[in-house]
Order: structure tokens, then C-alpha cells, then sequence
């Protein structure tokens, strides 16, 4: 249950960010809110599969999904 709320939080957070960038100009676009988000909401969602007992092949899953958002966050970082 506690992982659930971080998750709505984290979605949250991302949505706020996104309708400050959109309303005003300043702080993080929607994108770049995005990409720095996933793989924290990667990383959550492998440790609530491994809690739950969801079947095995979704934890390595979504931790391949967290280092792969890492990267495109990093790469984007880069580029600037």
C-alpha cells in the first residue's frame, strides 16, 4: 500500500510539473518531468512485484525499464 501511494505521488508530481511548465514557462517540460520520473516509478513498480509475488519475469522486466529510462534521462541531460 505503500508503494502505491509513493507511485500516485510520483504521477502526481509529474502532472504538477508539467501544468507549471505549461502555465507558466519555467521549470521542467513535460517531457523532461517524464524522463526524470520513469525510473523512479521503473524502480517502485520491480520492488511492489517482488513484495506481491507477481510472477518472476516482471521484476527483471521493470528493472531493465528503469536502467533504459536512467540512460534516456542521462542522454537527454547531455544534450542539454
Amino acid at each position: 500500500a505503500l508503494i502505491d501511494f509513493i507511485l500516485i505521488v510520483t504521477v502526481a508530481e509529474g502532472v504538477v510539473l508539467a501544468l507549471w511548465h505549461r502555465s507558466t514557462g519555467q521549470g521542467l517540460s513535460a517531457v523532461a518531468a517524464a524522463r526524470m520520473l520513469l525510473p523512479g516509478v521503473c524502480l517502485m513498480l520491480a520492488l511492489r512485484a517482488a513484495l506481491s509475488g507477481v510472477a518472476w519475469p516482471f521484476v527483471p522486466l521493470a528493472l531493465t525499464a528503469a536502467l533504459i529510462a536512467h540512460l534516456a534521462d542521462l542522454r537527454g541531460r547531455w544534450r542539454g
